[in-house]
């Protein structure tokens, strides 16, 4: 059925005996906020809820959540701040924004802000399923892999560090994850389709530039001020992390 403009079709979530994820929403709306409670709940989902950006931003600094479900016009605290609060804390939980604001410059600005995902109302409820249980896999860290190595360069999955060269590297949220997927696919021709879809999860406008600007932002920390250049431009196809250079 349809509610509140949302397409509530039917829906599947967690298989049974699989480990239930807890989801955490921060939206103030009464009505969409007891449609996500129940619907989440109803898939097999731990959700817990805050009906401003001040409450949902200590409930997510204070407990484990496996995904936050953000709306973006919240009291107290706008939704876009409180995901801001949480990168600069160190906190890296997945963030999937809900927002009426459907154009190009407001997702860029949403997942600059440091979130995961960004999906417009009205959405349909199958949809939000595919996409909570796609970050509630990225959250999940192997076990068997917690350090990634490139020539000089590493990456810590656990505490978040990276170094190169024994020196520390400061990257943004969203410059670890798009350093990380590079890293994973060392050697590799990574395409900015590949990057768009495994970093942002999410189609954007094939114009847009998010994706130069955060290649542009890790050239100058991990290669400026070392001899060897180790992600490179693959002219016409994308780019490649090297050990090579």
């Amino acid at each position: 059925m349809n509610l509140l403009g949302y397409n509530f079709d039917a829906h599947t979530g967690p298989a049974g005996g699989e480990e239930r994820l807890r989801v955490l929403i921060i939206e103030d709306d009464r009505e969409a906020a007891e449609f996500l409670v129940k619907g989440l709940t109803e898939s097999g989902y731990v959700v817990d809820h805050a009906d401003d950006g001040p409450k949902g931003l200590m409930l997510a600094t204070s407990r484990t959540y496996d995904v936050l479900v953000v709306d973006r016009m919240l009291p107290g605290l706008e939704g876009l701040s409180v995901i801001e609060t949480l990168r600069k804390n160190d906190i890296q939980t997945p963030a999937l924004v809900l927002s009426a604001k459907s154009t190009v410059p407001d997702r860029v600005a949403g997942l600059r802000a440091g979130a995961d995902d960004y999906l417009t109302k009205p959405f349909a409820f199958a949809e939000l399923l595919a996409r909570l249980e796609a970050l509630g896999r990225r959250g999940q860290l192997s076990t068997e892999e917690t350090v990634l190595k490139v020539a000089d360069l590493e990456m810590d999955l656990v505490t978040h560090k990276v170094v190169r060269a024994d020196r520390p590297i400061e990257l943004q949220p969203r410059e670890f994850r798009v350093l990380e997927y590079l890293m994973r696919n060392a050697g590799r021709v990574v395409t900015r389709t590949m990057l768009l879809e495994a970093v942002w999860d999410y189609n954007f406008d094939p114009q847009t530039n998010v994706i130069d600007v955060h290649i542009s932002r890790l050239r100058q920390k991990i290669d400026k001020d070392f001899d060897k250049p180790l992600l490179l431009t693959v002219r016409g196809a994308g780019y490649r992390l090297t050990e090579n250079g």
